[in-house]
């Protein structure tokens, strides 16, 4: 994979780095465990639950590596044949593909809790009921089905170099295995301007408070600027998982168990238009349109 430099182009094997990255992001979950058993925290984690998160994790892997094998093609073909800009290699061109990724990915995640065919794959990564290094890897094998891969196609459009999308893409997502603990309570000034534990530890819980809110990757200015940003409260103790509670750790059933209501509800509602909201409605709009029709 390729990434730009000032000093010209530099060739980087993400994927190798990720590998490599793997010890790392062990010893962190090692960590935290150790500390939180030690401070008479054990029910932090739960082995049903990191091991369910381990098998996501290797399922997701193998779903996006062959998404980006099936749609690199459209990439490369957008940004070498219908680019809107001839991109020259420097580290300005590095930073603004890092913004934009990031900016884009701000969308892609709120997309992801409102409309409902996008939840389908990202309430997998909210359904657990823990915050802990491993529920970084509680991640969707559907996300390539959903349309994840879209949203960063005005990247290739704009003239960016496909390898270097991913690249990018990759990095952002590596940086988030960070921010999934509750061990660090606050980082200063860098809570203006990055996704932080803090941060993020709000975004999965599911009090009313916190829900929907603060959907940055790498920098937050994204939610300050969108009004998505809320703040942790010490009176408002995270409650994590999701409103409609995933009780299994079964990582098949965790997978497909939202596409098998939405698609249930589909056949259950009355009606193209409250058919059509279980696609692209809201969860709890959705969730809404089905309890009005069962009353009538």
């Amino acid at each position: 994979m390729v990434i730009q430099s000032a000093g010209g182009t530099m060739h980087l094997d993400v994927e190798l780095i990720l590998l490599a990255m793997s010890p790392l992001f062990l010893l962190f979950v090692a960590g935290e465990f150790v500390y939180w058993r030690r401070h008479g925290h054990s029910e932090y984690f739960s082995l049903a639950d990191s091991l369910c998160n381990a098998v996501l994790a290797l399922l997701h892997q193998g779903a996006d590596k062959l998404a980006w094998l099936l749609t690199l093609p459209l990439f490369t073909w957008l940004a070498e044949k219908h680019h809107l800009f001839v991109i020259t290699p420097g580290w300005q061109s590095t930073l603004a593909l890092f913004v934009l990724q990031d900016f884009l990915y701000y969308w892609f995640h709120r997309a992801s809790h409102r409309v409902r065919w996008l939840w389908a794959a990202h309430n997998v990564h909210h359904s657990s009921t823990r915050m802990n290094f491993t529920t970084a890897f509680r991640q969707s094998l559907m996300y390539p089905v959903a349309g994840m891969w879209l949203f960063w196609l005005p990247l290739a459009w704009i003239g960016f170099p496909a390898q270097s999308i991913i690249t990018v893409v990759l990095l952002n997502l590596a940086y988030q295995f960070f921010v999934h603990t509750r061990l660090c309570r606050d980082l200063g000034p860098l809570e203006f301007v990055l996704n932080t534990p803090q941060v993020h530890r709000c975004h999965h819980a599911r009090n009313p408070l916190y829900i929907d809110r603060n959907y940055a990757g790498v920098l937050v200015i994204w939610d300050r600027l969108f009004g998505t940003y809320v703040a942790e409260r010490d009176d408002e103790p995270c409650d994590y998982g999701t409103v409609k509670p995933v009780n299994t750790y079964n990582p098949l059933r965790v997978t497909f168990c939202e596409w098998r209501d939405m698609l249930h509800e589909i056949r259950q509602v009355k009606g193209w238009r409250a058919k059509l909201a279980m696609l692209l409605a809201p969860p709890e709009r959705a969730a809404a349109i089905v309890a009005a029709q069962i009353n009538e």
